[in-house]
C-alpha cells in the first residue's frame, strides 16, 4: 500500500494513500487550511501538488467549488475534430482534467475513519461501506469522500422503481437504477411463448445484475427461478442485500464473480454497460465497458445458454451510434456471427433530465437517443 508524506509544525507526517479511481500518489503534499487562497490551490493543483486540508469542513467544500469553478474558465483546448466522437472524446477528456485537478485536495481519516476536522460530519459508517474495515489513517481525496458520503445517502433512501412498486438500495460504486425506463422495458417486455418443449419461463439469468433490480421485476413477474451475476464483489453484495429486503431469495440466487452461470435457462436478460470505452476507475465499470468486452461476451455465450425456445433480452441504448463510437451495423453483425437473431426489438426514449438540458457538451446525441430491448433468439 501506497503511503503519502507530509510536514506538519516541522514534524513528518504519514498516512496510507488510497484512491478508488487509481489516481497515483502525489508527488509533493502540502498543508492548506482556511488561510488557502482559492487562486494558490487552483494553482498548485494543476502543478500536481496535493492540497492536505487542515481547516474547516464547509470551507473545504467551498474551496473545491472555487477550484471547480477556474476550471471552467480554462476548458481543455478544443480539437478540430467535431465529430460527434471528437466532442465526446473532448468531454471525456474535459471531466479527466477536472477530476485530476479536484482530486488534489485531500483529507486525513483516523484509524476509524473519522475525520478531525471542525464541522465535519460522521462518515465512519459510510466509509465503512464503501472502503471495508478501517487499516489505519487514510488520505483520500475530498472530491471521493464528498461521493462515498453521497452514496451513503443514496444506499439509506433507495431509488423508487416504479415497475417494483418499492426501493431499491444502491450500494457505492454500484450503477443505481436512475433510468427507469430500462427497467419498464424488462417489466413489460412479452415472456418467451409458451411450446410442448417450455410449458413456461420457469428459469431465468440476470448477467451484470448491478443492485439486482432486473432480477427482482424478472421475480416479480412470476418466474420461479432467477440466477443473477456480476463480475463486481460490490454488486453481489448489494443484489444479495436487495433480495433479501424484497424478501425474494426463494426465487433469486445471486451468483459470481462471472457472467454466464453453469446451465440453461428460457430467459437470459442482459444490460450491459451502454458506452464503449475505457473507464477511468471502478466507480465508471457501469457506465463504460472497453471494446464492448460484456456486450461481445453476451452475445458470444448467449446459444450455449438458451434452453430450446428460449430467448436473450439485450438491454441496450444507441447512444454510442449518436456519438459516433459504435455502429448499428456492428452490433448485428456481432449479433448474426453468435448465431443469433433478432425476433423483435421494444424501443424507448429516456426520461431522465440531461436528454432535455441543451447545456449538456452531448446534449445532441443525448436528445436523440433510444434505448431498445432486442429479443433474441438462437439460430442453430
Amino acid at each position: 500500500m501506497s503511503t503519502i508524506n507530509w510536514t506538519q509544525d516541522h514534524t513528518d507526517q504519514s498516512a496510507h494513500w488510497h484512491s478508488e479511481n487509481g489516481a497515483p500518489l502525489p508527488k509533493r503534499t502540502v498543508v492548506a487550511d482556511d488561510r488557502t487562497k482559492a487562486d494558490d490551490a487552483y494553482r498548485q493543483a494543476c502543478e500536481g501538488t496535493a492540497l492536505l486540508w487542515q481547516g474547516d469542513f464547509h470551507n473545504a467544500r467551498q474551496l473545491l467549488q472555487a477550484m471547480g469553478r477556474r476550471i471552467d474558465r480554462k476548458p481543455p483546448r478544443s480539437d478540430t475534430d467535431t465529430s460527434p466522437s471528437g466532442s465526446f472524446h473532448l468531454h471525456r477528456r474535459s471531466s479527466g482534467h477536472r477530476a485530476r485537478v479536484l482530486g488534489k485536495l485531500l483529507v486525513v481519516l483516523d484509524d476509524d475513519y473519522n475525520l478531525a476536522l471542525r464541522r465535519a460530519p460522521d462518515i465512519r459508517q459510510a466509509c465503512r461501506e464503501a472502503y471495508g474495515p478501517a487499516k489505519g489513517p487514510v488520505a483520500v481525496s475530498l472530491r471521493e469522500l464528498l461521493g462515498v458520503i453521497g452514496a451513503h445517502q443514496w444506499r439509506l433512501r433507495g431509488v423508487d422503481v416504479p415497475a417494483l412498486g418499492t426501493r431499491i438500495h444502491p450500494h457505492y460504486g454500484v450503477f443505481a437504477p436512475v433510468r427507469g425506463e430500462y427497467v419498464d422495458l424488462v417489466a413489460h417486455a412479452p415472456l418467451p411463448p409458451v411450446t410442448r418443449q417450455r410449458p413456461a419461463t420457469s428459469t431465468a439469468f440476470d448477467l451484470g445484475t448491478g443492485t439486482g433490480v432486473l432480477a427482482a421485476v424478472l421475480a416479480r413477474r412470476g418466474i420461479n427461478r432467477v440466477v443473477a451475476t456480476d463480475i463486481s464483489p460490490r454488486a453481489l453484495d448489494c443484489a444479495r442485500e436487495n433480495v433479501h429486503r424484497l424478501a425474494l431469495t426463494d426465487r433469486i440466487e445471486v451468483s459470481g464473480p462471472g457472467l454466464f452461470p453453469e446451465g440453461r435457462a428460457d430467459l437470459v436478460v442482459c444490460n450491459p454497460p451502454w458506452l464503449p470505452a475505457r473507464p477511468t476507475g471502478p466507480i465508471e465499470e457501469g457506465v463504460y465497458d472497453p471494446d464492448s468486452t460484456m456486450l461481445h461476451g453476451f452475445l458470444a455465450g448467449l446459444s450455449a445458454h438458451l434452453r430450446p425456445g428460449g430467448e436473450g433480452w439485450l438491454v441496450l441504448s444507441d447512444l454510442a451510434e449518436h456519438l459516433g463510437l459504435r455502429t448499428r451495423r456492428h452490433l448485428l453483425d456481432a449479433v448474426q456471427h453468435a448465431h443469433l437473431r433478432v425476433v423483435d426489438k421494444i424501443d424507448t426514449k429516456p426520461r431522465h433530465p440531461r436528454a432535455k438540458d441543451t447545456t449538456d457538451p452531448l446534449h445532441t446525441a443525448r436528445s436523440a437517443e433510444t434505448t431498445s430491448l432486442w429479443r433474441l433468439i438462437a439460430t442453430e
